[in-house]
């Protein structure tokens, strides 16, 4: 096991679930002073075979989502894609915050997906699993070049980021929120800049999310809160706060979710807290327990966002209690428009005669 590592939230490099092989790392006494304190960034490019995932839950808003990115260089400890990594012989720890994919025929395999026959348009999501507009994205733009082809397809789109990269598509949001088809909530997890750090050590600041949900609204982009995820014992108290100050900053709807730790996640949560938080460890872990059966998690439809038992009842009605002082719809039911969808000549080739 390793000393916490700055600038990234995981200090250990665990074999996932699906590896046969296992290494553990032992410290042999020869180091040097001069030794670099943890890993760089890498960056690969794939080619994937379809881009628009689709999905069952009845917990997730949304039937179809897009992830241009593998991994996630913000970070965040508590992330539940993390285990997702295990299906590259990756680890969930610093590989998923390290070495990074992008998949470089994303916005060619959307078009193509856009415009077969059988396709009918639903909101699709950007940001169901790894953040959107991480940092490889200034460089590789393909939330950018995903949203472009949106536009000109007329379909809906909805994007969870903690990025204020978010900004420099304002142009194209604008255009996309004229016709109701967009919608961007920014997850913000904590007001504390000191317990950001070290929770989400590469994601933006609480103050540059707010500026992010603010530059939104007065561009007239429909704009939420995500209050993601609450820690039981660590960050639930700051709920009312982050919701006061995304509504001051012009947020007009919210939602929260209760801390998931899915697979590896767990260990490595666990670790965190005794590093970073030694003597509120074992409160926390308890709290968590109290709130997920007796477990650290829970995969069951309608409890998995939300928690079972007394505590976690308080805090949804704390939260709806709070959204109602504040006027922020609860969720955001309203639906995006779909029947503004057309296929573009130019990218299907021909005319559709189905009236789609």
């Amino acid at each position: 096991m390793r000393s916490p590592i700055q600038g990234r939230g995981a200090a250990d490099n665990d074999a996932g679930r699906f590896e046969s092989r296992r290494v553990d790392q032992e410290d042999d006494g020869w180091w040097r002073e001069d030794a670099v304190d943890g890993p760089a960034t890498e960056v690969r490019s794939e080619t994937a075979r379809r881009i628009i995932s689709r999905n069952a839950s009845p917990d997730l808003p949304f039937n179809q989502s897009i992830n241009p990115y593998r991994g996630c260089e913000h970070g965040c400890i508590y992330c539940f894609a993390r285990p997702s990594h295990g299906y590259l012989n990756l680890s969930a720890g610093l590989d998923f915050e390290t070495k990074l994919f992008y998949k470089e025929n994303a916005v060619g395999l959307l078009e193509g997906e856009l415009s077969r026959r059988g396709y009918r348009p639903d909101a699709i999501n950007l940001g169901a699993n790894t953040d959107p507009y991480q940092p490889i994205e200034r460089r590789h733009r393909l939330t950018r070049g995903i949203l472009e082809v949106l536009l000109r397809f007329r379909h809906p789109v909805t994007i969870v980021t903690k990025g204020h990269l978010v900004l420099r598509d304002l142009d194209l949001l604008q255009r996309l929120a004229a016709d109701r088809l967009c919608r961007v909530m920014i997850s913000l997890t904590t007001l504390d800049t000191e317990l950001k750090r070290g929770l989400e050590p590469r994601a933006p600041s609480p103050q540059a999310r707010l500026k992010a949900i603010e530059g939104l609204a007065n561009a007239g982009v429909p704009v939420g809160v995500l209050a993601a995820p609450m820690i039981p014992a660590l960050n639930d108290h700051e709920l009312e706060g982050i919701l006061q100050c995304a509504a001051d900053a012009g947020a007009g709807s919210a939602a929260y979710t209760l801390l998931r730790l899915p697979y590896e996640v767990k260990e490595l949560f666990e670790r965190w807290l005794r590093d970073h938080r030694p003597l509120r460890a074992a409160h926390v872990l308890s709290r968590i327990k109290a709130m997920r059966g007796g477990g650290l998690s829970d995969s069951r439809f309608g409890e998995r966002f939300t928690g079972e038992g007394v505590e976690a009842a308080l805090l949804a009605r704390r939260f709806e209690i709070a959204c109602r002082r504040l006027g922020l719809g609860v969720g955001e039911k309203q639906r995006l428009n779909t029947a503004a969808f057309r296929v573009p000549v130019a990218a299907g080739g021909q005319l559709r005669l189905d009236g789609l």
